[in-house]
């Protein structure tokens, strides 16, 4: 039987950076209020609003977000945990093809 090794350093490191990334998410939403932010989807909500005043959308948000800063920051949040996601899958089946290689 295979002795159990402690558990190095390396797990406080991981669970620090995971505890910043969640305060660096969580901060924006608790603490910004009415933040403004010039982005595409204020312009084409412009753009719009000028080809037909009485436009609605024909969907409401479930959540509505504090301001657009907070909107970009989910935004970016979600493509971050996505590629976060695609890329572990991809290191993984590297690493299945690459032992299988060697086997």
């Amino acid at each position: 039987m295979e002795e159990k090794k402690a558990p190095s350093g390396r797990w406080k490191t991981v669970v620090i950076l995971l505890l910043i990334c969640v305060i660096i998410a969580i901060f924006p939403l608790a603490f910004l209020k009415d933040s403004e932010f010039g982005g595409a989807d204020g312009a084409a909500e412009e753009a719009i609003t000028q080809i037909d005043p009485e436009y609605e959308a024909w969907a409401s948000p479930v959540l509505e977000p504090p301001g657009g800063e907070t909107e970009s920051l989910l935004f970016c949040l979600q493509a971050a945990v996505g590629s976060g996601i695609f890329f572990y899958c991809f290191g993984v089946l590297r690493e299945r093809h690459r032992k299988e290689k060697n086997a």
